[in-house]
């Protein structure tokens, strides 16, 4: 008797605000380029794109209304990806500046921290020295005295504000605490099943990388909220397809792209998202199970559609 091939989705974070651009050549920072990597990570079989803004000059993280206006409506043009518009921006924002994009352009999909937490970047001052832009060292070197703000009051605003917008969150879990802040806001009626939460190893501040540390979060998100939910994995930096692929065997979904890692093997840099998306996908082919298309994930998440965005 067989069933169905599960359906695996594949996110892919092409940019983000973690990585400068002294650390890959290949890490999008104009409008075209991050629309490029969108386009080709969806064409290579991401169902969804997390996307942050850079300004195109020297590559800061840029969480304007205008920094996206050339993005989303070429990336919708050309794929039927799910599009996810950050609302975690970067931790020098305040709540308001990582808040107008997605509500702006209310996009299917948005992601949300669920709490504050440190966000140590400093450990990578060890491995690069030289930086193309001022910023850069500043950037990494003052992370050991940065709290990156995510209060209850913040993450309320955020829900409350886009209550009306039909945006699903990708709640973003860094700790075994977060996964407690989900279930408060969900006993609140603030978030509503099918929940997509997105689980986050490696960074820093936050749960470690262990193979332990993966199931302790799955065991508690099953605790938490049974089958109301749907859960998807990212590994920052070396680890980041290990823990795919654990998250795979696990009934999972997974996020990759060079918002979490800029490599594909030791020592190998990626040289695209795509690259990451395709080598994710290989994975999940050999364990017998199929990638799900962009409207398969709109169907599991219970989305509004690409027809309801202001974009």
């Amino acid at each position: 008797m067989s069933g169905k091939t599960r359906k695996v989705i594949i996110t892919c974070a092409v940019t983000g605000s973690i990585h400068t651009p002294s650390m890959s050549p290949h890490l999008p920072m104009t409008p075209e380029d991050i629309a490029d990597a969108a386009i080709g990570a969806a064409e290579a079989g991401a169902a969804i794109i997390h996307l942050h803004s850079r300004r195109p000059d020297t590559g800061l993280p840029d969480q304007s209304i205008d920094a996206y206006r050339n993005i989303l409506p070429v990336i919708k043009q050309r794929t039927g990806a799910v599009l996810n518009i950050t609302t975690g921006g970067s931790a020098l924002m305040t709540t308001e500046e990582r808040l107008g994009p997605a509500l702006h352009y209310k996009p299917e999909v948005a992601s949300l921290n669920m709490g504050s937490m440190n966000f140590g970047l400093y450990p990578m001052l060890k491995r690069y020295k030289d930086f193309r832009y001022d910023w850069e060292e500043e950037y990494l070197r003052g992370s050991d005295d940065r709290v990156f703000k995510n209060t209850f009051k913040d993450i309320e605003t955020i829900l409350t504000k886009c209550a009306d917008n039909g945006t699903r969150f990708e709640v973003e879990c860094y700790d075994i605490g977060h996964l407690y802040t989900c279930k408060h806001f969900v006993d609140r009626g603030l978030i509503k099943a099918p929940l997509f939460i997105q689980s986050v190893f490696g960074i820093l501040g936050g749960i470690g990388q262990h193979p332990e540390d993966v199931m302790h979060m799955k065991r508690t998100a099953d605790r938490l909220f049974g089958d109301q939910y749907q859960w998807s994995v990212l590994g920052a930096g070396a680890k980041q397809m290990q823990i795919a692929a654990q998250s795979v065997m696990l009934g999972g979904h997974v996020r990759v792209g060079l918002e979490d890692s800029l490599w594909l093997g030791r020592g190998m840099l990626a040289e695209s998202n795509a690259a990451q998306v395709t080598f994710a996908r290989k994975m999940i082919e050999d364990l017998g199970l199929e990638v799900a298309t962009p409207d398969e994930a709109r169907e599991m998440l219970e989305l509004k559609g690409s027809h309801d965005v202001n974009f």
